[in-house]
């Protein structure tokens, strides 16, 4: 289903807001009869006009949503975008023999696209990576009553509620407090006030002297490497490049195969050598 169905003309929450909200309050909201009807004309005959009704029926729900959202700094028309396309996914997978109605099923799709959309756009830098770090950035901004720290009470309280570790509520915090810095810095500040990090962090990459060191660094690695490889036995300096230093790597039980022993056996070959190999590198 194409955002196309909703996103063209006065139904683009972005052209004007207000407009928007007015447009989609006219729609009428569906009995559960009528919503049924339409959902099984969708489910069994491809109708797209019968999901374009479910859909619009439920715009004025998104926005309800989208709504409790506002205290992210973020765009209004953008969360409830991202809503539609959270509904309109709902309504491609609602079955109406589910027995519940659509509004309830749709729920979890449109927080989900919201969500996205936040974690993608409110820090530059990921702060929610996991599912559970992600569950517990969206609780803990609900649970936080005040501006300012918790006190250690309250992390522990939170923590118990949300079936956390403090340390991982106290680390949450730190996130949620925190802020973006542009790193350019804004092009109209004067440049002995401006402390943007492109004014004094060094950009070693482009010194000719440290791109010879690294170089230089490098080579003397890959010699001693060789020269490490040839202290071996010839089976183990075979299992060594087989195993780690060719593109088609080779695994444990190909290398058994080979040489007509165990998988275990091999491995114990192989961290023989490496013990070997790092004296030597070392040395």
């Amino acid at each position: 289903m194409s955002k196309a169905l909703i996103a063209n003309g006065s139904l683009s929450p972005g052209r004007d807001l207000d407009h928007y909200i007015h447009t989609i309050s006219a729609f009428e909201i569906l009995t559960p009869e009528a919503e049924q009807t339409l959902a099984r004309q969708y489910r069994d005959e491809g109708d797209l006009e019968a999901a374009r009704q479910l859909v619009l029926s439920h715009l004025r729900f998104v926005v309800h949503l989208a709504r409790s959202y506002s205290g992210y700094g973020l765009a209004q028309a953008d969360l409830i975008q991202e809503g539609n396309v959270g509904l309109m996914k709902a309504v491609k997978r609602f079955d109406p023999d589910y027995g519940v109605r659509l509004v309830s099923f749709a729920v979890h799709w449109i927080k989900a696209e919201i969500h996205e959309f936040i974690l993608r756009n409110w820090r530059i830098v990921k702060i929610a990576t996991t599912k559970a770090q992600r569950k517990l950035f969206f609780n803990l901004r609900s649970a936080k009553k005040r501006l300012g720290w918790m006190s250690g009470e309250e992390v522990r309280a939170i923590a118990a509620d949300l079936g956390v570790e403090p340390e991982e509520v106290t680390r949450m915090e730190g996130r949620l407090a925190s802020f973006d810095a542009s790193f350019d810095g804004d092009p109209s500040d004067d440049d002995d006030a401006s402390h943007a990090p492109a004014q004094y962090l060094v950009d070693t990459r482009s010194d000719p002297a440290e791109l010879v060191a690294a170089e230089d660094d490098s080579d003397t690695a890959t010699d001693r490497l060789r020269e490490s490889l040839e202290l071996l036995d010839e089976r183990s300096r075979d299992i060594i490049a087989s195993r780690w230093l060719t593109e088609d790597k080779l695994t444990l039980h190909d290398l058994a195969d080979r040489y007509q022993v165990s998988a275990e056996r091999i491995r114990q070959i192989e961290a023989n050598a490496m013990k070997k190999l790092k004296t030597a590198m070392v040395a």
